[in-house]
């Protein structure tokens, strides 16, 4: 009789384990990174995060420029998201190959959310660009340095200096000529002009 209780508690204890056994925890709607190309040949990937309140993180590279961007919502808003969050976010890495940029976008609704209310869509929160690594800074063309100029370009050249007083005065008459060229030839210099005055006078 002992052995038949026995029994009967060992399979009491072993339904009742079978239907305690723990439930599988929900799926979250957060997914894993989804890598796609822009139009612009550019690698990119997308990371959404959270539950109810979602966030979407993009982040790309290329050649020259890396950057990336953040976008928030509550998809769960939406019925279809619900039952397949995977193509809620494959379906909006397709609307981002279109552009070239995928941080242009300033709200991301996907196609199988149409009537959903406006909190279910994705709205842009930030973007910035990726820090540039000091080694890829040293890359950076310098700009050029313009040559110095010739020597002696951009200085003004001399003026020449008249060599002899004449040149300074205005035209002279015969007479007048006749009487510097006999005060050149018959006076002492610092008379010149004296000497040349008495006789232009007198040959007049």
């Amino acid at each position: 009789m002992r052995a038949v209780a026995l029994v009967l508690l060992v399979a009491i204890c072993y339904l009742g384990a079978e239907g305690q056994k723990v439930k599988p925890k929900k799926r979250s709607n957060a997914e894993e990174k989804i890598s796609f190309q822009t139009k612009a040949k550019e690698s990119c990937t997308l990371l959404p995060s959270g539950h109810s309140e979602m966030m979407l993180r993009v982040e790309c590279k290329s050649q020259g420029k890396n950057y990336w961007c953040e976008y928030t919502g509550k998809p769960t808003f939406c019925r279809n998201f619900n039952n397949n969050p995977k193509l809620y976010w494959t379906q909006i890495s397709l609307e981002l190959k279109k552009v070239a940029n995928a941080c242009e976008p300033k709200v991301l609704k996907p196609s199988m959310c149409p009537k959903a209310p406006a909190e279910a869509e994705m709205k842009q929160v930030a973007a910035g660009l990726s820090d540039i690594k000091p080694a890829d800074a040293a890359k950076q063309p310098k700009p050029a340095q313009k040559p110095p100029p010739p020597p002696g370009k951009g200085k003004k050249p001399a003026k020449p200096k008249p060599t002899t007083a004449s040149a300074l005065k205005p035209t002279e008459t015969p007479s007048e000529a006749k009487a510097v060229k006999l005060a050149q030839e018959h006076c002492w210099e610092s008379l010149h002009g004296f000497c040349s005055y008495v006789i232009g006078f007198f040959t007049r």
